[in-house]
């Protein structure tokens, strides 16, 4: 599906993203923590919310 080239520069392009994210994300942390203080509680009710609607799809199924 996919030529030798192709894997070879997707994976290095994946690993050079993840590089250049980890020192984005590095030089941004005090801005982070003064930012986006408590953002956890908003990531925390978002997956309960798929968790609930899944839930919702298995006893309606039934």
């Amino acid at each position: 599906m996919f030529s030798q080239g192709q894997i070879l520069f997707g994976v290095c392009f994946f690993i050079a993203f993840v590089i250049v994210m980890i020192f984005a994300y590095r030089k941004d942390l005090k801005l982070h923590k003064v930012f986006y203080k408590g953002n956890y509680k908003v990531l925390l009710a978002f997956l309960l919310f798929i968790v609930l609607l899944f839930v919702i799809k298995i006893f309606l199924k039934r």
